[in-house]
């Protein structure tokens, strides 16, 4: 926490350590926008420099699952997709589960990677999470156009219900920064959880109702499951675009507040954490 101090006619910044248990200083940041746009931006730059297919490396990603798992599950298995084609069933969950995943392990892994900037300048270090998370909106934005051109291919028309659609990309955005403010401090003092990250998210993947519909899961489990606040984020999506006639908005509403209040404990957690990050990076 940074403040100026009034004794000095010289422009005089006191660093302190915060002063309550859970204190996001949201304001410090606003105050680093900028910092933040230049972060957002270097991130997209060099996720596709010199790459041959550029941004097509973000749609290629979900949509080469959605059709190994067309096959698999839609032909094969023959999983139900609540009467939708089950290709735009499936990307409809690929979609945001991919954002989340990425936004997931960028955001954990960047205290290591800045860490030089973390040891040489004072700035709010929530803000390096808050840069990968953002970046990775731009991937969504890319692979949300591709669910459309989908949609209109199998004929599926979103409804009104599609202007709900940013409410649950900002959930699945605070679901990732759960994460990053948790995990990420761990992993600046312990490299081995950048290696768990992603066997952690592909178990989790299937953990979430991405190649199945939630009305498999027993009535009885619903509250329990939807403690995994991604089961809300996609059904709540599913729902927004491809108009399903009853979504379960009781597991929606577990889900969220899942989010929140494991959001709540994570910031106490970074903010315990920060103060070592230049000692441990």
């Amino acid at each position: 926490m940074a403040r100026p101090y009034a004794g000095s006619s010289n422009a005089l910044t006191i660093i302190e350590p915060p002063r309550r248990w859970i204190d996001l200083d949201l304001r410090e940041v606003w105050q680093h926008a900028e910092l933040l746009y230049f972060l957002v931006w270097r991130d997209v730059k060099v996720r596709y420099k010199q790459t041959a297919l550029g941004v097509a490396w973000v749609v290629l990603q979900p949509l080469l699952g959605a059709m190994i798992f067309t096959i698999i599950f839609g032909h094969f298995a023959k999983m139900p997709s609540d009467g939708l084609p089950y290709p735009v069933f499936v990307y409809a969950a690929l979609v945001p589960w991919t954002f989340f995943a990425t936004a997931v392990t960028r955001s954990t892994s960047c205290l290591v990677t800045d860490a030089d900037l973390i040891s040489k300048i004072y700035f709010p270090r929530l803000i390096l999470p808050l840069s990968a998370i953002v970046s990775s909106v731009c991937d969504l934005a890319c692979g949300f156009l591709v669910l459309l051109g989908l949609m209109f291919l199998y004929g599926v028309w979103p409804t009104v219900a599609i202007l709900a659609v940013p409410l649950f990309v900002l959930f699945a955005s605070i679901a990732a920064m759960t994460l990053a403010l948790w995990l990420g401090p761990l992993n600046a003092r312990y490299r081995d959880v950048g290696h768990t990250v992603p066997f952690l998210l592909q178990a989790w993947m299937f953990a979430s109702p991405v190649v199945y519909p939630v009305s498999l899961v027993p009535e009885r489990w619903r509250v329990l499951y939807g403690l995994n606040p991604m089961v809300g984020v996609i059904e709540g999506f599913r729902w927004a675009l491809l108009g399903k006639a009853s979504p379960a908005f009781d597991v929606i509403a577990v889900s969220a507040l899942a989010i929140v209040m494991l959001s709540v404990l994570g910031i106490a957690w970074f903010k315990r954490m920060e103060l070592t990050f230049a000692d441990v990076l």
